[in-house]
């Protein structure tokens, strides 16, 4: 098998498609007998994902790596940006929170060149096991204004030896300025390294577009690979939110509804993918209390700042909203920031989050959250307590499942117990012995563990009470398996438009 050059995928702008057309040739070099690897030196996401050895990377590296067939790892993604207001972000450096940053502080010169020397080692290390290396860049190539301080476009792929595609979103428009524009601002130097120009989320008859082609080839004298057309048919996860502006925001009759609420600083919205596609739900987003009342199970996702959008919900009558909606029957399930949401209160005396001391909660779980600087990130495997369908155990034997068969991970700030006199009742038990969650009843529960809705055995126990409604016996949705047909179905539709003779042969140039 011959060594390739690694390849960066580049873009003209923000949200071109970047990150699904790496997925995609990560699949299509394992489909072709490579051993691929994704790479982004910094990325800045609030999806984030938990790796083997309990490390934190965005999430759209992590599903690269499965889409590559490896376990994920810091160094496919060693610089990762979590922001928590319009101008801070969390800056997580190989997997482990190093502070907060605002902008500005963060891309002035000072003290960058400590941080490319981490990124740069972290790509060594992961070309040293990997064949191909699939890097993706960040918003446009051309932000000349960050040149001097960008640490994951062009310096990258410079450092890296990489052949560069740049990839531009014809739906938005402008494709031939973007694409022009982009190459012409770049420096002699970073210009050699484009080597195609890939034309992505085409609409309609791709032949009226081969005069653009052919335009555009000569503009920028770098031939374009391939036009891949808008697909509809094919879901791949989603790295920013984005995304929720397309999917559903209103309850539909027979079937399950479950609202999920529309946070504003929600996080980990991954952990409904599984749910979207079940037949038997109809999930929505929403913090709309009409809406809110119509559903027969509310979730409370994830959050990046739990005290700021505690006060939200408060402000805007969310809070009100599903306490009585739990109240009139729908159940209610907390996951990791929204677990938190659910309990007596929310501690914060060492301001980890902001200035907030401390929030009531929604009061429908009897435990209490403080806010620690430590974050925990790992990934588990656990089992349902058999206390969540009869009552609570006397010993840790009892369980609704024979081994740790379930699967999830953990990325949080805080700890949070039972309150003063409230008997443990936990939601799980992990494999190391730990408890995680709480569960009050059939109807109010929470957890840490986010991806736990990837488990068709809890999907199976969080809508067994809705039985009734649903209109016709559907079987039992595999995730994991959908994922996997998904991730082929990328390739082969990527395939059928790209040149991949004309990639292989750009990859393997000037090779003796």
């Amino acid at each position: 098998m011959k060594i390739l050059h690694p390849i960066m995928f580049a873009g003209t702008g923000s949200d071109v498609g970047k990150s699904v057309i790496a997925a995609a040739f990560c699949r299509i070099f394992k489909q072709d007998g490579y051993r691929p690897a994704p790479y982004k030196a910094q990325n800045m996401a609030l999806n984030s994902y938990a790796t083997p050895e309990g490390l934190e990377i965005g999430r759209a590296q992590a599903v690269q790596a499965e889409a590559a067939g490896v376990p994920c790892h810091t160094d496919m993604n060693p610089l990762l940006l979590k922001p928590q207001s319009d101008h801070t972000s969390q800056v997580v450096l190989n997997g482990r929170p190093i502070g907060n940053r605002n902008a500005y502080d963060y891309f002035r010169k000072e003290g960058r060149e400590e941080l490319r020397k981490e990124v740069c080692a972290a790509y060594d290390r992961l070309a040293r096991r990997y064949n191909p290396v699939v890097l993706e860049g960040a918003g446009s190539i051309s932000e000349i204004n960050l040149r001097d301080s960008d640490l994951v476009n062009l310096p990258m792929a410079l450092y890296a030896g990489a052949d560069v595609i740049l990839v531009a979103d014809i739906d938005r428009g402008g494709v031939f300025a973007s694409v022009y524009g982009s190459v012409m601002l770049l420096r002699p130097n970073e210009r050699e390294r484009i080597k195609g120009i890939l034309i992505n989320k085409f609409r309609g008859d791709i032949r009226l577009f081969e005069s653009g082609v052919k335009m555009i080839e000569e503009l920028c004298g770098i031939p374009v690979v391939g036009v891949v057309p808008y697909y509809k048919d094919i879901y791949i996860e989603e790295e920013d939110s984005v995304a929720l502006a397309a999917k559903s925001m209103q309850a539909e009759r027979g079937k399950v509804n479950i609202a999920v609420v529309l946070l504003r600083h929600l996080s980990n919205f991954t952990d409904f993918n599984a749910l979207e596609r079940d037949p038997r739900v109809h999930l929505f987003y929403t913090n709309n209390t009409d809406e809110l009342a119509k559903a027969d199970i509310i979730i409370l996702p994830g959050s990046k700042s739990t005290l700021s959008d505690l006060y939200e919900l408060r402000r805007n009558g969310v809070a009100q909203a599903v306490v009585r909606a739990h109240r009139e029957g729908t159940a209610v399930l907390g996951i990791c920031g929204g677990y938190q949401l659910m309990g007596q209160e929310i501690l914060d005396p060492e301001h980890v989050e902001g200035d907030i001391d401390r929030l009531p909660g929604l009061g429908l779980l009897p435990v209490s959250t403080r806010m620690t600087g430590e974050k925990v990130t790992r990934q588990v495997n656990f089992k349902l307590l058999e206390s969540c369908r009869t009552t609570v155990p006397h010993s840790n034997s009892q369980f609704s499942t024979p081994n740790f068969q379930l699967k999830g991970y953990e990325i949080h700030m805080g700890s949070t117990v039972p309150v003063e006199g409230a008997p443990a009742s936990p939601l799980n038990l992990l494999e190391n012995g730990q408890w995680d969650g709480y569960f009050a009843d059939r109807t109010c529960m929470g957890t840490y563990i986010h991806g736990i809705l990837d488990n068709p055995e809890f999907i199976d126990f969080l809508l067994e009470p809705f039985a009734g409604k649903l209109s016709e016996k559907t079987e039992t949705f595999n995730y994991q398996q959908f994922k996997e047909e998904q991730y082929d179905k990328l390739a082969e539709h990527v395939r059928r438009h790209v040149n991949m003779p004309l990639i292989y042969q750009i990859l393997t140039e000037n090779q003796i």
